[in-house]
């Protein structure tokens, strides 16, 4: 069949394929659902809808209410069901598409779906930003550089120095810098202050994470006014169903929960990642900034398979450039963690 662009003929999947297990260590999901007396207000809200009424244009009501929350001009903020879709969105709009390598696979996969021009500079030693080769790359023509701080999958966190550099550079040159923000809670940064004094920086973040709503499937862009347009045409209306609307709106109104979820994560990261360290000697486990921990291992099938063996289900990244070994552990629950360890310390 000739009826679709020929740029389209080796489409890949996103790599993710579903696995059952007793413990689910593998999407960096909250380990906590919303809190129940949050979940029964959102329930109300949902009774007491219209369902055979459409949503807002472009969800305006929760928009307004983000915008609020993240002290946000509202014309600036675009939410979307996930944060891919903004990619794909930008990664359309885009010129050019560059990122780093390895990093999440949608940079890749957004810009490949849309015919967008693509490439990647390798990681330095140690997970490390490759300034320099990046600045280099943001003096050509413009485009799109999206880069997730913490980096995934590593985990690693890049300096402020480093990205206000390639901030500026996006700047003077015409880039678009796009720092993915998806874990920042985890991190305690924050890139609205360079993003603020920099029209050339755009921010993405994600309700799936800190705030225990991944199945409700929302991310938001945070830009200036004009970024934000340029996304919002390239984003279906009506997208945000009124049903995920209520439940946004219940979260924004009461987002307390946050700060002790986000401290636990935290102290659980640190605990796993010394525990690691003690009980499976031939694991790396590498220091994280995000609400996982990359661990490279002597054999990333074998790490795998023992430890779904026990119930738990962790995700393989040794597919990717410089991951050779490595496997990807959410952090879980205090009881899925000790599971963890027990299980790692019988590992092969």
């Amino acid at each position: 069949m000739d009826a679709f662009k020929p740029h389209l003929a080796d489409l890949a999947d996103y790599p993710y394929a579903k696995v059952d297990a007793r413990i689910k260590l593998d999407q960096n999901e909250s380990p906590d659902d919303l809190p129940p007396e949050l979940k029964s207000l959102a329930l109300a809200r949902l009774a007491a809808l219209p369902w055979n009424r459409y949503p807002e244009l472009h969800a305006e009501d929760v928009r307004a209410a983000l915008a609020r929350h993240e002290d946000w001009p509202e014309a600036g903020v675009v939410l979307a069901p996930g944060s891919n879709l903004l990619i794909l969105a930008l990664a359309s709009a885009a010129r050019q598409v560059l990122d780093t390598s390895p990093a999440f696979p949608y940079y890749k996969g957004g810009a490949t779906a849309a015919g967008t021009p693509y490439r990647a500079v390798p990681l330095g030693p140690g997970f490390t930003l490759p300034l320099a080769p990046l600045l280099s790359a943001l003096s050509g023509p413009p485009g799109v550089l999206f880069l997730p701080v913490p980096h995934a999958p590593t985990g690693a966190l890049f300096t402020t120095g480093d990205v206000t550099a390639l901030a500026e550079r996006a700047r003077a040159t015409g880039w678009l810098l796009v720092v993915d923000e998806a874990y920042q809670a985890f991190a305690g940064t924050d890139a609205r202050p360079l993003a603020r004094k920099n029209p050339s920086v755009a921010i993405l973040r994600t309700f799936s994470k800190a705030w225990s709503l991944g199945g409700v499937r929302t991310g938001y862009l945070l830009g200036s006014p004009r970024v934000a347009a340029v996304a919002r045409a390239m984003i279906p209306p009506f997208c945000i169903p009124a049903t995920t609307g209520a439940i946004l709106t219940t979260a924004l109104e009461r987002p307390g929960y946050l700060a002790a979820l986000v401290e636990r994560i935290r102290s659980e990261r640190k605990r796993l990642l010394d525990g690691l360290a003690a009980v499976q000697p031939r694991w790396t486990a590498y220091p994280s900034a995000a609400n996982f921990l990359l661990v490279r291992t002597p054999d990333a099938r074998a790490a795998f398979e023992h430890l779904l063996s026990r119930g738990l289900l962790v995700r393989r990244q040794d597919h990717y450039a410089g991951l050779t070994g490595c496997i990807r552990i959410s952090v879980g629950t205090a009881a899925e963690n000790d599971a963890l360890l027990a299980a790692a310390r019988e590992a092969p």
